[in-house]
C-alpha cells in the first residue's frame, strides 16, 4: 500500500474569525488532486499552512515523511511551488521571470545564474510554450500566457509537489483547458504531485483523481469525483439546486446547474 505523500494530521490554524478544524487527510506521491469548496470553506487558508504563511496552531503537515516546519526556506521552495490565481504582469522579460524559479538553487553569495540555470529555464519555458515569448515583457503577454509563465517559473524550482490556487479563475474556456491539460500531461508523464484548488466543478471532476470538498473548515467528504460529487452532497455544500449526469467518455460527474425559473415551471408541472 502506497504512503501519502503528503500528510496533515489534526492541523488546526486560521485566523480570528476562522479556524481549520482538525483536518486530516492525504495524497500520494503522484496524485492529481483538487480541492473544492465554497467561498470561505478554508480552501486558501489550507494553502497558506502548506506553504508556512500562516503560522499553525496545532497539527503536523509532512512532505515525503519530512515535517514542513523544520524545513528551512530554502529546501521548501526546492520540494514545494505554487502558482497562484493570476501571475502579476510584472516589467521584466519571460526568462528573467522563470530563471527567479531557481533562486533555491543558488548558493551563497551567488549573484548570477549558472549555465544549468538557462538549460532548466529554457526546458520549461519550451514545455509550457512560452520559450516564443522569452524577450517579451510579462506585462505584455496576455493573461492565459502569463499564466503559462507562472506555471514554467514553479516547474523551474524542480518541485515534488505543486500547488496550484485557482489557476484558471481568470482565463477564457480555451486557456483554462489549455492550462489543466499542461498540468496533467506533467501529473503523468513526470510524476508530479498536484494538489489543486478550483472552484468550477465540472473542471475538478474532470481533471482530478482524487477530490476535498471542504466546508466551514472542515473536511466535509473526499474521494474520487464519482463518490465527492453526486447532487445530494453538492446541494447541502453549496446550497443549490444541480442535476448531475456521468460524462459519456470520461465516466466522470458532470454537473448541470438548476435557475430558479425552471425550478418554478418543474413544480407547475408536478
Amino acid at each position: 500500500m502506497n504512503k501519502d505523500y503528503l500528510k496533515i494530521e489534526n492541523l488546526i490554524c486560521g485566523y480570528d474569525n476562522f479556524y481549520l478544524d482538525s483536518l486530516n487527510f492525504g495524497i500520494r506521491k503522484g496524485d492529481f488532486a483538487g480541492i473544492i469548496g465554497p467561498n470561505g470553506s478554508g480552501k486558501t487558508t489550507l494553502f497558506k499552512a502548506i506553504t508556512g504563511e500562516l503560522k499553525i496552531k496545532k497539527g503536523i503537515i509532512t512532505l515525503n515523511e519530512n515535517i514542513l516546519t523544520q524545513l528551512s526556506i530554502r529546501e521548501k521552495a526546492r520540494n514545494i511551488a505554487l502558482v497562484t490565481q493570476q501571475t502579476d504582469p510584472v516589467d521584466i522579460s519571460v526568462e528573467d521571470y522563470v530563471l527567479m524559479g531557481r533562486m533555491p538553487y543558488r548558493s551563497d553569495f551567488q549573484f548570477f545564474e549558472t549555465k544549468e540555470d538557462f538549460e532548466i529555464a529554457e526546458k520549461y519555458m519550451r514545455l509550457t510554450d512560452v520559450f516564443r515569448f522569452k524577450d517579451k515583457l510579462m506585462n505584455q503577454l496576455s493573461g492565459g500566457e502569463r499564466q503559462l509563465a507562472g506555471i514554467a517559473r514553479a516547474l523551474a524550482q524542480e518541485p515534488q509537489l505543486l500547488l496550484l490556487d485557482e489557476p484558471t479563475s481568470q482565463l477564457d474556456i480555451s486557456h483554462q483547458i489549455h492550462v489543466l491539460n499542461l498540468v496533467q500531461d506533467l501529473n503523468i508523464k513526470m510524476g508530479l504531485t498536484v494538489l489543486m484548488i478550483i472552484h468550477d466543478l465540472n473542471l475538478a471532476s474532470e481533471y482530478c483523481d482524487f477530490l476535498l470538498l471542504m466546508n466551514e473548515g472542515k473536511l466535509w467528504k473526499k474521494g474520487t469525483p464519482v463518490e465527492v460529487l453526486d447532487y445530494r452532497t453538492i446541494e447541502d455544500v453549496y446550497k443549490t439546486v444541480v442535476f448531475t449526469q456521468e460524462n459519456p467518455l470520461s465516466k466522470k460527474p458532470a454537473i448541470f446547474l438548476v435557475s430558479n425559473k425552471i425550478i418554478a415551471q418543474s413544480k407547475k408541472h408536478e
